[in-house]
């Protein structure tokens, strides 16, 4: 089985009876969208599913369902304005990506990010404040899997694999004082991946390691 990971290119893992669809988005209309939607067509078990990748991808979608499965998560405000600063900004339109985060440290730098978000004000952005000390930190997990030092860090990958079945993902958190929240879920490229983690998604994708 072929695991060179080239930008775009999709991989299907058998395990268990189902088929694991790795890939680096899974965006609506994406082909590993289709991919998944066409195995659950023909009745055929697959992970992630259709409505996972959905709600994984909007912001307060994914919030909602990793708060009910006990992961903590940021506070999270819909609106077409921020009213509060530091925070962390996320569009809500049909182009709209987790991945492409701002965080916004005063007002006057704020009305324009909001204003961009928005596309002036057509659209809803989501922020989560921030917190003094709180910063924005990025783990990539998979297959539930996640090789920073930190076991919080390491047990928010697998509920989140639980939850969302999403082989490839990027953990977006919130670390202040009190240990590190949601953010958000965001698509990861192949190129972005450490040395480690391209050789344990590559066992994955060659059968050498076990779900």
């Amino acid at each position: 089985m072929s695991a060179v990971l080239s930008r775009e290119s999709i991989h299907l893992v058998e395990r268990d009876d189902t088929v694991h669809v790795v890939a680096e988005e899974y965006f609506y209309k994406t082909e590993s969208y289709y991919t998944i939607l066409s195995h659950e067509i023909h009745g055929i078990p697959v992970a992630p599913g259709s409505s996972a990748v959905l709600d994984a991808y909007i912001v307060p979608l994914c919030l909602e369902r990793a708060g009910s499965a006990g992961i903590p998560v940021t506070d999270c405000t819909i609106s077409h304005s921020c009213a509060q600063y530091p925070a962390v900004l996320y569009g809500l339109n049909y182009f709209a990506s987790s991945s492409e985060y701002t965080v916004v440290r005063d007002s006057a730098r704020g009305k324009e990010t909001v204003r961009h978000i928005t596309n002036n004000g057509k659209y809803p952005l989501c922020y989560q404040r921030l917190a003094e000390g709180e910063y924005i930190e990025g783990h990539v997990a998979i297959f539930g899997k996640s090789c920073p030092e930190d076991d919080d860090i390491c047990g928010y990958a697998r509920s989140l694999y639980e939850v969302f079945g999403i082989p490839l993902v990027t953990m977006v958190f919130v670390r202040g004082e009190d240990g590190a929240r949601l953010s958000s879920l965001a698509p990861t490229r192949y190129s972005s991946l450490s040395n480690a983690e391209k050789t344990l998604l590559r066992a994955y994708i060659t059968h050498q390691e076990f779900l």
